[in-house]
């Protein structure tokens, strides 16, 4: 078998298209490379990829990437090998080629992807700086360590790891860190935004602006063991919600200090245990009915 120092040898005695020469700097350093087509698309399948049969889907992952010499299913196709590279299979690819890709997750890392500048500013605010990359509209952040990729995490931001692709924009700026948790949080689906209605309960005048009965920061307290008590729910949510919003409003509902934040705190932690807004409206409701409020 050629070693690879061979076959670089060898290559500087002929004229490569430039998009190859740059494919196989990549894989030396070990990154999978695969050549796109104008536009960022990979090049189409072949016949024995016909409906994913490779196994180039993220669902099909166990199957591995295909062995067909030519790319022809993105990030599957995907390969350090010089042989491969330079081979004749490829070689009409790579001069049609307008870019070069890599697969993140074939080299241990993971790209945040922002798309513009809002998503920029949201990043350098809430993850740990590392490597960086100028795009045409934004940057990529890469970090050391895979992940599954997810695609719209936020507005402007996707994951490309493992099963995808991402351009190759140059080596970047800054020091590659470790995947932090934060970003594998973006992949944790979050709860719709709780607007609840306004809600209309009669209540006698508070003494001198307070509560008469309680002071703000058993309030406090008795708003964040509800929390914990929905939060703790592993089974009749449904109950356990409705049981905790009676018993706050029991206790606060007529004192004139429950306002409109503290219900939408008990909203959000029913909602991330899988509540509707419109359940929790309901129970909400029906929990003043009960109490003849």
């Amino acid at each position: 078998m050629t070693h690879p120092t061979d076959i670089r040898r060898d290559l500087r005695r002929v004229a490569l298209p430039e998009q190859l020469r740059t494919a196989l700097r990549l894989a030396e350093l070990g990154l999978p490379v695969i050549p796109l087509r104008v536009g960022k698309q990979p090049f189409g399948n072949c016949r024995a990829c016909t409906r994913s049969a490779c196994g180039d889907r993220p669902h099909m992952l166990a199957a591995g990437p295909c062995a067909c010499p030519r790319p022809c299913h993105a990030w599957a196709a995907a390969t350090t090998d010089p042989n491969i590279l330079t081979s004749t299979a490829w070689a009409g690819a790579w001069r049609q080629a307008a870019a070069v890709a890599y697969h993140p997750g074939g080299a241990g890392l993971t790209v945040v992807d922002l798309d513009h500048a809002d998503a920029v500013v949201w990043a350098r605010a809430n993850l740990p700086a590392t490597k960086t990359v100028a795009t045409t509209r934004g940057e990529h952040w890469i970090y050391e360590g895979a992940m599954r990729s997810v695609n719209g995490v936020r507005d402007g931001i996707d994951l490309k790891s493992t099963a995808s692709y991402t351009q190759w924009r140059g080596p970047g700026t800054g020091t590659m860190t470790a995947l932090p948790d934060a970003v594998h949080a973006l992949t944790v689906k979050q709860p719709p935004p709780v607007r609840p209605g306004p809600c209309t309960i009669a209540v006698p005048a508070a003494v001198g602006g307070r509560c008469p009965h309680r002071s703000p920061a058993y309030l406090e307290r008795g708003i964040a063991m509800a929390e914990q008590r929905i939060g703790g729910a592993s089974a009749r949510v449904h109950v356990t919600v409705y049981a905790t919003f009676l018993a706050v409003l029991s206790r606060h509902g007529r004192c004139g200090c429950l306002t409109d934040t503290h219900v939408a705190r008990l909203f959000t932690a029913a909602q991330a245990k899988g509540e509707s807004t419109r359940h929790c409206a309901e129970a909400w409701a029906n929990a003043r009915v009960t109490l003849g409020m």
